[in-house]
């Protein structure tokens, strides 16, 4: 009867892939729970920052009723009739939102549109590092940028208009050192890196067959844009104009130095303002002491804050999703 011998090399070939097949399983095993572990510490982080906010501003709406608080029109904190309307704050923080919207928005995707479609690679890759080194800025320089740059161009822009068309003058705002329009530019500005990069991204990654496909059926670069490109990746390019808001929503030492400490109910983009960042500011540095209801204001604006910036996120969530399945 004939035996069948056994190679000494394929057997430790043979027991080093098996070994290195371990090693392989366990290092995947534990950069997934890794990953986990970040997303966990996310979720809990976020989860903890809600749970303080809440349970800080149950004593607060125990003082002020929650209706009066939302539908008030005046918030008065000196005095001895003190009142805690959020409408104002809201309004001013409103006003700073839609207001950097406006710039942050369309220049972000012009840009975007023109480093991913236009620019020759050389000079992308000179200006996309360049603009992104606005986010870099510290707000409190924009701030500083607002007052003596963007304020005196507003009100000689102003004047021009006052000397040139006298016919505008009833409707022509005038602004005072810190005004709502000034706070919404910077605040713009400082938003712009995170639209046009984000915009440029998801441009990029639409594939060239659908540029192509395009092209071959007559059309040209404007069309390809229009019909084909921007269509294809509307979702991110939504997706980064939602953040960009969220962002503006939450911005604080801009628009504390630049919009003004008044808190007012006004539309008028020159006239000062108060976003509900900038109050809580204002309340903590002051000699507010602990449990005093000045101090449970700031968790009961921070709560609505949090609100406000959660729906926009699952709002974006769910477009982004929506035009997923779309596609």
């Amino acid at each position: 009867m004939a035996t069948v011998g056994i190679n000494p090399a394929k057997a430790r070939s043979f027991q080093v892939g098996n070994a290195k097949s371990r090693m392989r399983t366990a290092t995947e095993k534990a950069v997934r729970i890794l990953c986990l572990v970040c997303a966990l510490v996310c979720i809990v982080a976020t989860a903890g920052i809600f749970a303080i906010l809440f349970a800080e501003s149950v004593p607060f709406f125990q003082s002020v009723p929650l209706w009066s608080f939302l539908t008030g029109d005046k918030w008065q904190m000196m005095g001895s009739e003190k009142q805690f309307g959020i409408l104002p704050l809201l309004c001013g923080t409103l006003l700073i939102t839609i207001g950097s919207g406006l710039v942050s928005i369309p220049l972000g995707l012009g840009v975007g549109i023109y480093l991913s479609e236009y620019a020759p690679e050389k000079l992308r890759r000179i200006l996309k590092p360049v603009l992104e080194l606005l986010a870099g800025v510290p707000s409190v320089v924009f701030g500083y940028f607002a007052l003596t740059l963007v304020t005196p161009a507003l009100r000689g822009s102003v004047d021009w208009l006052h000397q040139t068309l006298p016919t505008l003058n009833p409707m022509l705002p005038d602004f005072r050192p810190a005004n709502a329009a000034a706070g919404a530019i910077v605040v713009g500005f400082m938003t712009l890196p995170l639209v046009s990069s984000l915009c440029e991204d998801a441009i990029t990654a639409v594939p060239k067959a659908l540029r192509e496909a395009a092209f071959g059926l007559g059309c040209t670069k404007s069309e390809v844009i229009r019909k084909v490109v921007l269509p294809s990746a509307v979702s991110g390019i939504v997706a980064s104009f939602i953040l960009a808001l969220s962002r503006a929503v939450g911005e604080t030492m801009a628009v504390t130095i630049a919009a003004g400490a008044r808190p007012q109910l006004t539309l008028n983009p020159g006239d000062e303002v108060m976003t509900m960042t900038a109050q809580i500011v204002n309340i903590s540095k002051g000699d507010v002491s602990r449990g005093d209801i000045q101090y449970q204001s700031i968790f009961a604006i921070g709560l609505l804050l949090f609100i406000i910036t959660f729906a926009l996120n699952i709002l974006a969530y769910q477009f982004v999703r929506h035009k997923s399945r779309a596609q």
